[in-house]
């Protein structure tokens, strides 16, 4: 069977075309952090043994303003996706410059409290966005057919 008319069977059995798919950018971000599980359990028990609690609470804060950051993209891209292309690059290049800042902006105040510890919340940052963008790009959908994830295969 064609891709074309897999396509068609699934839009078929989706309903009528006047229906509201769901955005796939939603779909990639919820999915992230379902797997983002993977990362912060060795992540949380790395900061606990090397740092105590301060290093298991600057992971946790790395681990949260990453699944934060995600899901700010997505709603930008979303919002940017519905209203044209150039709002669309706009939105993508603009909701990462104030995602940067966000993250400057969640780090600065707070760095030099005793709780916090910079290496293991700089290497939970950057581990865990590379990782995430790494293990979800091999189950996210590069056809038109299926925006988004790629569809469970069935038995």
């Amino acid at each position: 069977m064609s891709a074309v008319q897999e396509a068609l069977d699934v839009s078929e059995a989706a309903g009528t075309s006047s229906e509201v798919p769901e955005a796939p950018e939603r779909a990639v971000a919820a999915d992230m952090a379902r797997r983002s599980v993977l990362f912060a359990v060795p992540l949380l028990v790395g900061g606990a043994l090397g740092w105590g609690w301060p290093g298991v609470l600057s992971v946790g804060l790395a681990l949260a303003l990453v699944l934060v950051n995600f899901g700010l993209g997505a709603a930008a891209i979303g919002w940017g996706a519905r209203l044209g292309a150039g709002p669309l690059m706009a939105a993508a290049l603009g909701g990462y410059v104030v995602r940067l800042g966000i993250v400057t902006a969640a780090v600065l105040p707070i760095r030099h409290h005793d709780w916090f510890e910079l290496l293991p919340f700089a290497v939970s940052l950057i581990a865990t966005h590379l990782g995430l963008l790494i293990v979800e790009a091999r189950h996210v959908s590069a056809s038109l057919a299926f925006p988004g994830l790629k569809p469970e295969r069935s038995a």
